[in-house]
């Protein structure tokens, strides 16, 4: 950006928000008028240290929203009780409550749009967009992590000496003078721009048009609606049986599984199957955790056969009977895995390290509800040792 040799004034930069707050009230109080403060973010009370008067351009809101809803009382006044006045359920000729919804909708239409266009248009001069300090070192400082004052060289007071002179007295850390722009016609005049701006006409009418009157009339993509799958729990016309949800086929392994070698067998292995887990605090954690969801529903939290289920026909045994205390830990594991009597089968549900867990979450129930004098001797050091 080409620049003259006339200076449009002198700025300075400071570190902190309080240096910009304190530099601003001294330029104030120095008798300057034609300054302007620049912050990477707003501070407050700045308008105050700038002894700034209130801004005018409230009440350029005030008139337009004011002239919104008188227009559209006027125009509801003529057009329901003068040119063609309606008697509506025995509401009166100029039904004033009826008009409020419309008044106060214009009110706020006119009354922002047209305070963004004199924002614009008269405060900031648009489209005069080429301002001195744009593409200046002063800029772009302010804009990332300092805080600068800007005097102008239209202010009464100023001369360029004493202007330096009184910013460095201020704690300036750096001081730009900051130079006109030769040529400052703004680029919204440029061929470049008005081409853009034809362009971009030119792609809206035809996007607009092939929306309105070609894409809206396509079929939608439905893909997703019609695809060939079945949702669960329902029926199927695909499978013989109607049954949308498939039972594994009969043989086939997953990855990594090891077959249950007893599986389906409707007594217990007569070989004990020795527990694989040891009962360490987490393996015992984790099976109070699974037996809490899947076994306390029947069996009571404590083993005792006691349902939480309303009304459940027939109660499950206790898992505290001779015959239950006295088996291994692999019959444990292999009701689990096949079901007993009414009890389903948890092998779908639980995984073979789960199964065991629960077990061991079982035996440790079965000796708390069975606790000897040695288990109760032994609990009594343990805690007077804590």
């Amino acid at each position: 950006m080409e620049r003259t040799s006339k200076l449009n004034g002198v700025a300075a930069l400071f570190e902190t928000p309080d240096e910009i707050m304190a530099a601003a009230e001294k330029t104030a109080e120095a008798g300057y008028e034609k300054f302007d403060v620049n912050t990477p973010y707003p501070v407050h009370g700045m308008d105050d240290a700038m002894k700034l008067p209130p801004t005018k351009l409230g009440f350029v809101t005030l008139a337009f929203g004011l002239a919104g809803a008188l227009a559209m009382l006027g125009l509801m006044t003529w057009m329901m009780t003068i040119d063609y006045p309606m008697v509506i359920g025995g509401k009166p000729f100029w039904p004033l409550p009826a008009f409020i919804p419309v008044m106060f909708e214009a009110t706020v239409l006119l009354a922002t749009v047209v305070t963004v266009g004199a924002m614009l248009a008269i405060y900031f001069k648009f489209p005069a967009n080429a301002h001195p300090l744009h593409d200046t070192d002063y800029m772009r400082a302010v804009s990332k992590d300092k805080f600068g004052i800007m005097i102008e060289a239209a202010d009464a007071k100023f001369d360029e000496l004493a202007t330096v002179e009184f910013l460095q007295s201020l704690g300036a850390k750096k001081i730009e003078k900051i130079r006109e722009i030769a040529d400052p016609e703004p680029p919204i005049f440029s061929k470049r721009f008005v081409l853009l701006l034809a362009g971009v006409f030119v792609a809206v009418a035809l996007g607009t048009y092939g929306t309105l009157n070609k894409a809206l009339f396509y079929t939608p993509f439905d893909w997703m609606s019609y695809q060939p799958r079945v949702n669960a729990q329902s029926a199927s016309v695909f499978f013989e049986d109607g049954f949308g949800m498939r039972e594994p086929v009969e043989g086939t392994v997953a990855r990594d599984e090891v077959l249950y070698e007893y599986a389906g067998a409707e007594t217990h292995p007569e070989i004990p199957v020795v527990n694989p887990l040891a009962a360490t605090k987490e393996n015992l954690a984790e099976g109070e955790r699974l037996y809490d969801v899947y076994c306390s529903p029947c069996h009571g939290y404590h083993g005792a056969a006691e349902s939480r289920l309303r009304k459940q026909f027939p109660l499950p045994p206790s898992l505290h009977t001779e015959k239950a205390r006295t088996w291994e830990d692999g019959d444990i594991y292999h009701v689990i895995h096949e079901g007993q009597n009414t009890m389903p089968s948890y092998a779908r549900q639980l995984t073979e390290d789960d199964r065991w867990r629960v077990a061991l979450y079982v035996r440790a129930l079965q000796r708390a509800m069975n606790a000897s004098e040695a288990d109760v001797e032994r609990a009594s050091e343990e805690a007077s040792d804590e």
